[in-house]
């Protein structure tokens, strides 16, 4: 089923994304927290720190993404044990 004109903030939306976690984060959020981590970056890259380091500066809090499962190893399966699969019934 094809769902189409939802806004980029619906429930559908973000449980298609990855889970309710992404509820809300539309385009301009992430627009948003992408411009806060870039001036954070900037700070830290051009400030007067003095003798120290710069500091550390956190991310804009994002949610976070599912993480991919694993795949099963392919495993060779020789012809006979395919059939074997089939003809068991």
């Amino acid at each position: 089923m094809l769902v189409q004109r939802l806004p980029d903030t619906s429930l559908t939306v973000a449980l298609a994304s990855g889970g309710r976690e992404f509820f809300g984060w539309g385009q301009d959020r992430h627009m948003v927290a992408d411009l806060f981590d870039a001036v954070n970056q900037n700070t830290r890259s051009t400030g007067q720190w003095g003798k120290g380091k710069a500091p550390k500066i956190p991310e804009f809090p994002r949610p976070k993404k599912a993480k991919a499962k694993k795949k099963a190893s392919k495993r060779s399966v020789s012809v006979a044990e395919i059939y074997r699969r089939f003809s068991g019934r």
